[in-house]
């Protein structure tokens, strides 16, 4: 990650934007959630209020360890809204944030995705493990 490319990028040269991965509203449906989830082919769903403000993520991994904790049936589990179980305070960027600190922030908390806000709080977009590498891959070649 030294070349001079990569110091001088920012997150929103490689972030996927809306529409590029899975929104909901806090009050969908777990089970809603993961159909959107698995559509995505991504692992994460970002959660948002009415007014497209980051209300939370939930994860692959957050979802494996709410079935290990949670003792009751999955049609229970499943009916829950998905902000029963979302993290509502993930780690987060701007689209401004150099893309060489949300890496070394991603490798620190040990995540894929970190979601992008502006100035107010509102989504704006994902950053996303995959194109970040398939970047730094171009770049070597």
């Amino acid at each position: 990650m030294s070349t001079p490319l990569n110091k001088t990028m920012c997150v929103a040269d490689v972030m996927l934007p809306l529409g590029r991965f899975p929104i909901v509203k806090p009050s969908t449906f777990l089970k809603q959630t993961l159909e959107e989830m698995g559509r995505s082919r991504l692992g994460i769903v970002c959660i948002t209020d009415e007014t497209g403000k980051l209300a939370g993520i939930l994860t692959d991994g957050d979802i494996r360890r709410q079935l290990l904790k949670i003792q009751k049936p999955f049609s229970a589990f499943f009916s829950d809204d998905v902000i029963d179980h979302a993290m509502t305070t993930p780690s987060t960027v701007t689209d401004q944030t150099k893309l060489i600190e949300a890496v070394n922030l991603m490798e620190d908390k040990q995540v894929w995705d970190l979601p992008v806000l502006d100035g107010a709080g509102k989504l704006v977009g994902l950053l996303h493990l995959h194109p970040v590498v398939r970047l730094l891959m171009s770049d070597l070649a």
